[in-house]
């Protein structure tokens, strides 16, 4: 074999890649209650205002409610009842005092008392509790996710599409209330079907006000409404960040597994290429996804936009001092129904993301989510953040603004790692596109000055026992007969 052969097979089986995850922390805000729980009636709701915005491919729900203390002692534990059906595409559940728009939010769990209720519990800590008789106004605020229904379940190309949502005009609230109102708002004025009597004001519907509303009470209502823009869900989405010292580079990748169109689909799922690009010259509204827009942070740069085909030409990037933007064009139209998996991924420079602390440490600053940006909105059902610092690196603390339900430690070998690299991998559930702002994470690690030699000293020594190999064994003498003495 000769010596060039050898070094080209010794170095592929050096830069092989493999990933190994090691899981040694996992946290849950998940939390079981006996079977014959009841929440105490320690509150009463004396007015509650709550709004459903349905201008966008998932529900935005905010609450206003003004609360007393109807018990003898102090109480903590306020509980917001979710239908067992829907509590799986709640997220995004945060309450605060009114009053105080400053102060960090209470403390939220969901709770669960019996896997078989129609009722389930998210519990809310109120810090510090309200005494007897006092009151506190709460905000509370959550999003539903893949909670409407296209009607009809079937439309043509350039039909209208509308969806369908189920609500009751009744607050649910598992203590009684004393005067209280629903207001949703819709997209456009087009409204064709809704129940009840509603006071109707433009695209805005309000029920009631409702006096004296027991306990567990609910009066269901539904709409139908014009939404002719895409309802654009992923299920799920994988994120990677990874820090390079010696690159001076932090290089961003997003997987978009299944990203799919929750829309209307096409009558017998027949598409017209011909009347679709006869109609690109007015662009009327359409239930399709015909591009996604990317915004990045300042300095990035060398994107890439792949499908499982391969690389895909259809893309814009333009980079600027206050932002990058990243247009993309999918090969075809996303129409409800329709899925279209890929990813996209792009370099940025690590002096924008991560300095140096005073003692010594590392502090690393990203955005827990980028993504598309559309006015009609995106959802994720879950999102995988992976932080993947350079080798030798050990994880001290971390912050997130978007609530996590599990964290993980592990390794991830890439080119030329002996040990691999520290690994923190962060897991959200339900999260939708307007948590990309103000979402950055924030992850302190230590960096020994060894640990940055370890990769040129691995180098070094791989060079050099491929030439010692190769060495040897091109001074092994293998020749069968023995040579003649000259």
């Amino acid at each position: 074999m000769k010596p060039i052969a050898l070094f080209s097979l010794l170095l592929t089986s050096l830069t092989s890649i493999a990933t190994a995850a090691i899981a040694n922390d996992t946290q849950s805000s998940h939390q079981i209650l006996p079977n014959a729980f009841e929440p105490p009636q320690v509150f009463k709701n004396v007015n509650v205002n709550r709004n459903i915005n349905l201008e966008k491919g998932y529900i935005k729900e905010s609450i206003v409610a003004l609360i007393e203390n109807v018990d003898k002692a102090p109480q903590a534990e306020y509980y917001i009842p979710f239908s067992s059906d829907i509590v799986s595409k709640v997220g995004g559940v945060q309450v605060r005092d009114k009053n105080k728009a400053d102060a960090a939010p209470f403390a939220s769990e969901l709770v669960e008392y019996d896997g078989n209720s129609p009722t389930q519990f998210y519990r809310i800590t109120l810090s510090p509790p309200l005494a007897p008789k006092a009151q506190i106004t709460l905000a509370i605020s959550y999003h539903l996710l893949s909670s409407l229904t296209p009607l009809p379940a079937e439309i043509q190309q350039q039909d209208k599409q509308y969806l369908v949502h189920t609500f009751s005009s009744f607050v649910p609230s598992v203590y009684p209330t004393l005067k209280q109102r629903t207001k949703l708002k819709f997209p456009t004025v087009d409204v064709p079907e809704y129940t009840g009597k509603p006071e109707r004001q433009g695209s805005s519907y309000t029920y009631g006000p409702y006096d004296n509303v027991p306990a567990g009470v609910t009066q269901t209502e539904r709409v139908r409404y014009d939404f002719t823009k895409p309802v654009i869900h992923t299920p799920f989405l994988e994120r990677d960040v990874e820090v390079s010292h010696w690159g001076g580079n932090v290089a961003f990748e997003e997987r978009y597994n299944h990203l799919t169109n929750q829309g209307a689909a096409l009558v017998g799922h027949l598409f017209s290429r011909f009347q679709w690009a006869s109609t690109q010259f007015y662009k009327p509204p359409t239930s399709a996804i015909k591009e996604f827009h990317i915004p990045l942070k300042p300095g990035s740069l060398n994107p890439y936009f792949t499908d499982e085909i391969g690389n895909i030409s259809t893309s814009n990037f333009r980079s600027g001092l206050k932002e990058s933007v990243l247009d993309l064009k999918p090969r075809y139209p996303i129409f409800g129904g329709w899925n279209f998996p890929f990813r996209i991924g792009w370099d940025a420079d690590a002096k924008n993301f991560l300095r140096k602390g005073k003692d010594g440490s590392f502090v690393l600053k990203v955005p827990f989510l980028e993504g598309p940006k559309m006015p009609e909105g995106v959802s994720y059902g879950k999102i995988d953040l992976r932080l993947i610092l350079p080798e030798g690196a050990v994880y001290r603390e971390h912050s997130s603004p978007i609530a996590t339900v599990a964290i993980e430690h592990g390794l991830h070998k890439s080119f030329m790692d002996t040990v691999g690299r520290t690994v923190i991998k962060l897991t959200a559930m339900n999260v939708i596109d307007e948590n990309r702002e103000n979402s950055d994470v924030i992850i302190v690690y230590d960096y020994p000055f060894s640990a940055t030699l370890r990769k040129p000293f691995t180098i070094f020594g791989a060079i050099l026992g491929v030439f010692a190999v190769a060495w040897v064994i091109g001074n092994l003498d293998v020749s069968i007969g023995k040579k003649q003495a000259p």
